[in-house]
Order: C-alpha cells, then sequence, then structure tokens
C-alpha cells in the first residue's frame, strides 16, 4: 500500500477492506459500534453534567460586549449546528468569493474568501465586489459524532483513497491532503473537517469557526478580521483574544463527546430501504459514501501530540458514509482553502448520515431532492449517476428510500 511519507504509522493495524467499509482491526482489540441517537446525552467522552454544561456554552450568544464581530455570520454554534439536536446541520448557508489570477489560480477575495453576512457597524457590511466573480455557497456541516471523525486514523482515510477506481486508472481518486494543526504548531494531520477538508482537529476547527464565524479572536487565531480588507479597528472595542475563558476547548469538549448519526431504523427495515441500499453499492454509490470506518485505539496520540484518543472514541465502528477525502464532481466551488490549487473544483464528500434532517442538498444547498442531488453528480462521478439513470424508476425510488433512511 503506497501512503505519503508525512504519514506516521503509530501502531500495528490490520486493514480488511469489505463492499464500502473500511474495518481497522486492532490486535488484542475488537472494535465495538459508536453509540448512536439524537438524544443530547454523552457518548462517554465526558460525564453527562459536564456534557450539559458545554452544550450550554456551545449554544450560548455572543453580545458586541463580548467582541461579536465587528463582521460575522453568527451568535452561537447553534445558529449552524442545530437540527434536530444541538451540534447537528441547518439550513445556514455562508457566502465564499474570490478571482483567478492571470494564470488560472484562485485568489481569495480581499480580506479572504470568506464574505460574513452580518455586521455590528453598517458601513463595515461585507458585500462581494464585481471582480470577485468565483462566488459560492456552502451549507452548514454536522459536527454530531465528529469526535469519532476525528479519532480516525490517517492511514485509514490513505488506504480507502488506495482502494478507489482512479488510483489504477479508473475514474474515481479521493484526494487525502494533510493541513496545519493550530494547536500544535509545525504539525500536520490528514483533514478530515470542512467541505475543503481545511481542518484535521475539532480544536483548530473551533478556532476557526469561531473567529470567522463569529467573530471572537482567541487564542489559536488572535487576529482579528478585516472588513474587505479594511480595519475594523475603529468600531473592534474589545481586546483581543476576546476568548479569554477558552471557549474553543469547551466546544472542542461538546463535540468529542456527541453520539453518531443514528439510523431510522424503522424505515431502514423496510423492503424498500433494504433494496435500495443493495442498488446503492451496485450502482458504486458506497466507493465514496463508505459505510464503515472504524477509529484509532484508544491511547493512539493524534493532533501532533495535542490529543490522545480516548476510550469512548477509540476502536469504535462508525456510518458515516462518506470517504473524509476531496474528488471532483463537477460541482466544485472554485474555492482553494488548505488543500492548494489542485483541490479548487474540489469538495470533501457529503458524509450522508443525518442526510433525512436536510431540506437542501450538495455543497451549496441548491439540490432539493435525494434525485436532483444524484443527478447532479458528474466528473469523477458520472459513471455512478449513469448507473443510475439506468435503473428503472420503481429502482431508483428504493435508492431514495433508503436515503431517507440515513
Amino acid at each position: 500500500m503506497n501512503r505519503p511519507r508525512a504519514v506516521v504509522v503509530s501502531f500495528v493495524v490490520v486493514f480488511t477492506v469489505f463492499v464500502g467499509s473500511f474495518v481497522l482491526t486492532v490486535e488484542g482489540q475488537s472494535a465495538t459500534e459508536a453509540p448512536a441517537a439524537f438524544d443530547n446525552q454523552t457518548n462517554g467522552f465526558l460525564t453527562q453534567a459536564a456534557f450539559d454544561a458545554a452544550r450550554a456554552t456551545f449554544e450560548e450568544r455572543d453580545e458586541i460586549a463580548d467582541g461579536l464581530g465587528p463582521v460575522y455570520n453568527a451568535q452561537s454554534c447553534t445558529e449552524c449546528h442545530q437540527n434536530p439536536v444541538t451540534g447537528a446541520i441547518s439550513q445556514i448557508n455562508e457566502l465564499r468569493a474570490g478571482h483567478l489570477d492571470g494564470n488560472g489560480n484562485f485568489v481569495d477575495a480581499p480580506g479572504g474568501s470568506l464574505i460574513n453576512d452580518r455586521s455590528i457597524n453598517a458601513q463595515f457590511q461585507e458585500r462581494v465586489p464585481g471582480a470577485e466573480n468565483v462566488r459560492t455557497f456552502r451549507t452548514s456541516l454536522n459536527t454530531q459524532g465528529d469526535g469519532f471523525v476525528e479519532a480516525i486514523n490517517s492511514n485509514t482515510l490513505v488506504a480507502i483513497a488506495n482502494s478507489q477506481p482512479g488510483q489504477s486508472g479508473g475514474q474515481i481518486a479521493g484526494q487525502f491532503i494533510q493541513v496545519p494543526v493550530l494547536e500544535a504548531p509545525g504539525n500536520i494531520r490528514g483533514g478530515r473537517f470542512g467541505w475543503k477538508n481545511q481542518h484535521a482537529s475539532l480544536l483548530s476547527f473551533s478556532g476557526d469557526a469561531y473567529l470567522n464565524e463569529i467573530g471572537i479572536t482567541n487564542r489559536l487565531v488572535p487576529a482579528e478580521n478585516t472588513s474587505m480588507g479594511r480595519s475594523v479597528a475603529s468600531i473592534d472595542t474589545v481586546p483581543d483574544p476576546e476568548d479569554t475563558t477558552n471557549d474553543i476547548d469547551v466546544f472542542t469538549d461538546f463535540m468529542r463527546s456527541t453520539k453518531a448519526v443514528p439510523r431510522d431504523t424503522a424505515l431502514a427495515a423496510t423492503s424498500d430501504a433494504i433494496a435500495g441500499s443493495q442498488l446503492f453499492d451496485q450502482v458504486g454509490c458506497n466507493i465514496c459514501h463508505v459505510r464503515s470506518i472504524t477509529t484509532s485505539t484508544a491511547g493512539t496520540v493524534i493532533n501532533g501530540g495535542a490529543f490522545t484518543v480516548p476510550a469512548a472514541l477509540g476502536n469504535k465502528i462508525i456510518h458515516p458514509f462518506g470517504d473524509f477525502l476531496l474528488h471532483d464532481i463537477g460541482t466544485g466551488d472554485g474555492i482553494v482553502q488548505n488543500g492548494g490549487q489542485s483541490t479548487r473544483n474540489k469538495v470533501r464528500t457529503m458524509p450522508l448520515w443525518g442526510a433525512r434532517t436536510r431540506d437542501r442538498h450538495m455543497h451549496d444547498g441548491e439540490s432539493l431532492t435525494f434525485t436532483d442531488s444524484i443527478l447532479r453528480h458528474a466528473g469523477e462521478a458520472t459513471g455512478v449517476a449513469n448507473n443510475f439513470r439506468s435503473l428503472s424508476a420503481n429502482q431508483r425510488n428504493q435508492i431514495v428510500v433508503f436515503l431517507q433512511s440515513l
């Protein structure tokens, strides 16, 4: 198996590949199913009392006196992560923009590709300049169960990528990238969070989101954002870093404590969903929407030495229906973040766990039905989309019923 040299194997593993599943078997240990439910209960990483307190912080609204903005998108984490429980998804979109230079490389809009929707002062409202003609919406992502995703060994993601047919001359070839771990300067790890896999750890994600979505500077990203390149110092009265109580650590503990996303077991047991599940694999959806992945063993040190996988998250089987890799499926948003110019037209495979809780699909939320979403797939996924097209109307509906059970 070919692996990037920077990926370090920290323990002995055996990879067993099933259809659409990656099971990592740790010598001397057997994997168990991760707890899964929409019930606002801890997965065991925190006590229930500590989980409830962390959830309250995750739900807390920031005000101007706390350092809100000056440009921002939301006042709390739950504005983007709350359906049907805190930490899940929402209908919220964010806006990104930039342009291409003379060499065809993506360049951020002034101040960064993220165009904030709100400002504490109307004079500093951001909007897309006409010259920034690469534009996209991004739907908010589920964070429930992401503690298990963080605990996936990078080599597991590399193995998934190496198993895809594009690595041997086929069409589907997921791209694995390594990105900086903000809490461990100088260290990198396999990206897995965000539409561009721009983060590898939940603490890095928390620090980035607290600044870019809510406008709260913190120890990981202590410099205030501008408004389209203009300084906001004249209206920013709270000293940086504004997160003086390290709420980013509490957000991280909350996400690490959430249970995996559950199935609709009643619907999943119906004949249509069972048939749809088989067809899902038959047409090739499971190549990227990987059914099962097992996390690293407890005691594995990750995130550049900043976190050790605990028993609550270690050697757990999850069913994300995603590969946490970047692909070009013809819908790429044109934006570059941590992955370099080769990722401009690629997005992370959408994990389908919890798909039934969304009414807007794909990275931009512009597909409103499961059928529309599948038929929109092109690029690497052209063959799979054509396989779906070749099915009978009843078979296509059975796949939709299966997706409605996720």
